[in-house]
């Protein structure tokens, strides 16, 4: 029982019954099952399905996460944008590993992917800011992510001093922004199951120890839930 008040999550629960994943429903490989899942995830109208949380560590092993949206994916790695002088900009600079969880609750599933992330090009960072809207890519000029600031009126004021800036030109690229490509070697997929038998099933990028060429191909194994 919860005392002082508290609120008591202890007994909140309930079944998860949308459905189950087995081996026969799998792909040959991870990106094909991705993005079935996320096409799913749209359709079903979902809000922002394309959010995932990304976790870093500091120079002191310290994790952090905080919620992204992905903006573009293929074979070579899932992609977002942020400033360059951000928390976790800073902490991949430091420390490149890290990783993705995209929490798609209402079909009870979630994706974890495991990889690294590498600078995007400026042209490959050019061609996206560009397509931003004209206040979003103002936004991007107004905010020193993760600084400390007085109050919200610093970002306001900020704001409109740069859209007057701006009114009559194009908003060019900040030399603080750019994207990151996650090159990823495991993804890891999630579907809630009654009675807490979840199904869960792991791909792993196989190295040549295991008898393929580095990157060629995946292993795919059950998880127990």
């Amino acid at each position: 029982m919860a005392e002082n008040n508290e609120f008591d999550v202890a007994d909140l629960r309930r079944e998860y019954t949308r459905g189950g994943l087995r081996r026969k429903d799998l792909t040959a490989e991870p990106m094909a099952l991705f993005e079935h899942w996320l096409r799913q995830a749209c359709e079903a109208k979902l809000p922002d399905p394309t959010a995932m949380c990304v976790a870093t560590v500091d120079e002191n092993g310290q994790p952090f996460q905080r919620i992204v949206l992905l903006k573009h994916y293929d074979e070579h790695g899932m992609v977002f944008f942020t400033n360059l002088g951000s928390r976790k900009a800073q902490q991949l600079a430091l420390n490149p590993r890290i990783s993705l969880l995209f929490p798609w609750h209402m079909l009870d599933r979630q994706v974890i992917v495991l990889g690294q992330a590498e600078r995007l090009p400026t042209l490959e960072v050019m061609k996206y800011f560009t397509s931003r809207p004209k206040d979003s890519q103002i936004g991007a000029w107004v905010s020193q992510q993760s600084t400390r600031i007085s109050a919200r009126g610093v970002l306001e004021s900020k704001f409109l001093e740069l859209k007057q800036k701006f009114s009559n030109g194009e908003v060019p690229l900040p030399s603080f922004w750019g994207g990151f490509r996650v090159k990823f070697d495991s993804m890891e997929f999630w579907q809630g199951g009654e009675h807490r038998l979840h199904d869960r099933f792991i791909y792993q990028r196989e190295t040549a120890s295991e008898g393929n060429a580095p990157g060629t191909g995946w292993k795919i194994d059950r998880l127990a839930p």
